[in-house]
């Protein structure tokens, strides 16, 4: 991407800036409207499809050769919008698979996976995609794909594919019909160290799920 592109002032919906922003700002609106939780049954299936189209965009973010910002310190974009209401939310409609086992990087040894939650991870990627959008909107284009493309690579990149990776996971059990055996009652306040976690939440079936979370299995 040339320059010219990158400081263009048009919005051109081929231009590189605005195709990506455009993926971003779909996410943003798409998320915070499933966590209103005006339409809870379909909302694992609709997050599985928005976190999907937005790795679509932090993998051309990844591919591309590095962004440089016009200016040696970033511009500061004001305070960041509160996302505790959307956590909240999203817990609350996420409650029976909110938590989930990662490993953090596949590339280390001997790691363990370590619980966390959907809820958190979604909001943190808001956080962290809406910090770059108001650089964008304030006409600092090469500021915001800047932004983007670093916290792809050190936090929103990893942190969304993981979460992908739960979503789907849950689709899958439930459309593939089967169970999920137990949750572990994993708890992201835990340590977990060598001995594991005790179950608290005992056996839960898909049946038990499929509805509250807009899926069905395959018959």
């Amino acid at each position: 991407m040339s320059d010219a592109t990158l400081h263009a002032t048009d919005q051109n919906p081929d231009d590189f800036a605005v195709q990506i922003a455009d993926q971003i700002e779909s996410f943003l609106v798409a998320v915070t409207e499933v966590a209103k939780g005006d339409e809870p049954d379909s909302a694992v299936p609709f997050l599985l499809l928005e976190v999907s189209q937005l790795m679509l965009a932090g993998g051309r973010l990844g591919a591309h050769e590095d962004i440089v910002p016009d200016e040696r310190y970033e511009p500061d974009p004001g305070p960041e919008l509160d996302v505790d209401e959307i956590r909240e939310n999203l817990a609350r409609i996420l409650d029976p698979i909110d938590v989930y086992s990662e490993v953090f990087d596949p590339y280390e040894p001997r790691k363990a996976p370590v619980p966390a939650r959907i809820s958190d991870d979604l909001t943190d990627v808001i956080t962290d995609l809406r910090h770059g959008m108001v650089h964008y909107k304030a006409g600092r284009t090469t500021e915001a794909l800047w932004w983007w493309q670093f916290s792809y690579f050190s936090n929103w990149g990893s942190t969304a594919s993981a979460t992908l990776r739960a979503l789907q996971s849950v689709v899958a059990h439930v459309r593939l019909n089967q169970p999920l055996e137990e949750l572990d009652g994993l708890d992201t306040d835990q340590d977990l160290g060598d001995d594991a976690l005790e179950s608290e939440a005992g056996r839960v079936m898909v049946q038990e799920i499929a509805g509250p979370l807009g899926l069905r299995p395959v018959t």
